[in-house]
C-alpha cells in the first residue's frame, strides 16, 4: 500500500480533546490552531492531563464561519455549561512556561474562571498570541504550546501492533487517541517511522528530529479520564532505550515563519531520508 496521509488532527486547547480535520493550513509552529490554548497555574507553569486527567473530558469543537487561528471554539465538559472561546483574546499577555521553555500568553477571564469551577483549583487559560515565539528543543523550528515540537507523526500500523501486543497479554487495546498525533500515516510497516529523517506529505517536507518519548499521559483513558498502566507497561517491554519509551517522531517542517501550506487527508507522503534504526 502507498504511504498516505489518513488523519489530520489539531488539539486547540493542551490536553483538551483534539479535533480531526479533513484539510488544514501548515504552518512553523504547527497545524493552524493547534495547542494556541494552555492552562497555567499561578506560577504560569503549564497544566495538563498529567496532574488533572479531567481534562480528557474538556470536549472541544471549532465555532462560527471563520478559519484558522481566528476561528471560535466551543468547550463543554461535564457539569459544566458549553463555554465559547474567541480566536483570540484580548486580555493582558503574561509569561507562561512549557517544561522550562517560557513563551506569552494571553488570559482569557471568562475561560480561567470556567476552568478553575471545573478542576476546583485556580489556574488561567491562556493563548500564544501570533507575535510570541517559542523555540523547538531541537531542530531549529518554533512552536506553540506543545511539549516540545510543532508536529507529532504516528504511523496506524505501529499503534495496531502495540494494541495486538497489549491485547495477547490480556489488556484492553488503547487506540491512536491516547498519542494525540497531529500526522497519522497508513502504509507503512510497524514503527517505520522511528527512522523517517526526511519526508514529504503531499507538497510539504518535513524533517524528523527526534523520536517522541511517551509519558504517563498516555495512561489515562480520553473516554472517561480513568489512569491505567498501559500502554506504557508493554511498550517498557519492547521500546525502552536510554531508561524511556518511545513511540512516534517529532517533526519540523520546512517552512519560513509567516509561511503556510495546506494538508489534507488523503495526500501521499514520501519517505526521502532514512537514518538507522535506533538501538
Amino acid at each position: 500500500m502507498p504511504l498516505r496521509l489518513a488523519e489530520l488532527w489539531v488539539y486547540p486547547v493542551k490536553s483538551c480533546r483534539g479535533v480531526r480535520l479533513p484539510a488544514a493550513m501548515a504552518t512553523a509552529r504547527g497545524l493552524e490552531g493547534d495547542r494556541r490554548w494552555m492552562l497555567v497555574d499561578p506560577a504560569g507553569r503549564f497544566v495538563s492531563q498529567r496532574t488533572e486527567p479531567a481534562l480528557a473530558l474538556v470536549g472541544v469543537a471549532l465555532e462560527g464561519k471563520g478559519e484558522g487561528e481566528g476561528q471560535g471554539l466551543r468547550l463543554e465538559a461535564p457539569g459544566r455549561a458549553p463555554l465559547v472561546l474567541p480566536g483570540r483574546p484580548t486580555g493582558s499577555a503574561r509569561e507562561v512556561e512549557v517544561w522550562g521553555s517560557s513563551t506569552v500568553g494571553v488570559g482569557h477571564a471568562e475561560g480561567s474562571a470556567w476552568f478553575s469551577a471545573y478542576l476546583g483549583r485556580e489556574v488561567a487559560l491562556v493563548h500564544q498570541p501570533d507575535e510570541a515565539r517559542r523555540a523547538t528543543s531541537r531542530g531549529g523550528g518554533e512552536v506553540g504550546f506543545a511539549d516540545g515540537y510543532p508536529y507529532l507523526l504516528l504511523g496506524r500500523a505501529s499503534v495496531e501492533d502495540l494494541d495486538a501486543r497489549i491485547a495477547a497479554g490480556g489488556g484492553r487495546p488503547v487506540g491512536m487517541g491516547r498519542f494525540r498525533p497531529n500526522l497519522v500515516v497508513e502504509g507503512a510497516a510497524p514503527y517505520a517511522e522511528d527512522r523517517w529523517a526526511a519526508l514529504r506529505v503531499g507538497s510539504l517536507r518535513f524533517r524528523g528530529v527526534k523520536r517522541c518519548e511517551r509519558c504517563v499521559l498516555t495512561t489515562v483513558d480520553p473516554a472517561t479520564a480513568e489512569k491505567g498502566k498501559e500502554p506504557l507497561r508493554t511498550l517498557a517491554r519492547y521500546r525502552r532505550a536510554g531508561g524511556k519509551v518511545w513511540l512516534g517522531m517529532n517533526l519540523v517542517p520546512e517552512l519560513p515563519a509567516g509561511a503556510a501550506e495546506r494538508l489534507e487527508e488523503g495526500a501521499p507522503v514520501a519517505v526521502l531520508e532514512e537514518r538507522d534504526p535506533p538501538e
